[in-house]
């Protein structure tokens, strides 16, 4: 269980539960998780959280304030990371897809209204310095493209245009909606790292949700 611990009032808690690192987890660990309880999201609303903390892999709590100010900032942010990863580390980032493929859901994943049998594209991608090489980001979406226009949709399939870009310049209504944070070993390499989980709804119904993950020590 994250629990977020406020200074007013009694702990926000969030179900969370750490990846494995394999890849066919990485769906795997959305089915059936139940939404979040009705009790107030603190990154839902506000960027500061005293005596906040987050629990890793293993359980223990992490104190929120102990994370580098960039890491606290990504957390909440509404923005495009890839924009943010730039500005922050000064060089183009470029998104390398590693996997895209349509499946068929095997079971329910009520955070973004998935039913058994849907058919959801998922991506992963590694967000890297093109002049460093570095690995700043790794993220992995689940899509409900039915629900996306047309117009976009095909541009999506095709990789011609990442999520940021569609969000951007469709037009439509859309919001990020933070479901849980923590920290767990990075999906790849293994580093820990600190992760977020977000679903964006788009039109008042959810859309997509992704999961980022930074590796805590590129961020030290």
């Amino acid at each position: 269980m994250l629990t977020f611990r406020l200074s007013n009032g009694p702990p926000c808690r969030i179900p969370a539960r750490a990846i494995s690192g394999r890849r066919s987890d990485l769906v795997d660990r959305y089915y059936r998780r139940p939404l979040p309880d009705s009790g107030p999201n603190p990154f839902q609303c506000q960027g500061f959280v005293r005596n906040g903390t987050i629990a890793n892999a293993g359980g223990e709590p992490l104190p929120i304030e102990t994370l580098p100010p960039f890491l606290r900032a990504l957390l909440v942010t509404d923005g495009t990371v890839t924009k943010a990863l730039e500005a922050y580390f000064w060089e183009p980032v470029v998104v390398d897809t590693l996997r895209q493929e349509f499946i068929v859901a095997a079971d329910e994943i009520p955070w973004i209204a998935v039913k058994p049998q849907d058919q959801v594209l998922v991506r992963e991608a590694l967000l890297r310095g093109s002049d460093t090489g570095k690995h700043y980001a790794q993220a992995f979406s689940v899509i409900r493209t039915a629900l996306i226009p047309s117009s976009f949709r095909e541009r999506l399939i095709n990789r011609e245009i990442g999520i940021g870009v569609l969000i951007r310049d469709s037009g439509l209504e859309s919001f990020r909606e933070v479901m849980e944070v923590g920290v767990e070993p990075e999906p790849i390499e293994g580093a820990r790292a600190l992760y977020r989980t977000y679903r964006i709804i788009i039109d008042g119904r959810p859309v997509i949700l992704i999961s980022e993950t930074f590796p805590l020590e590129l961020y030290l």
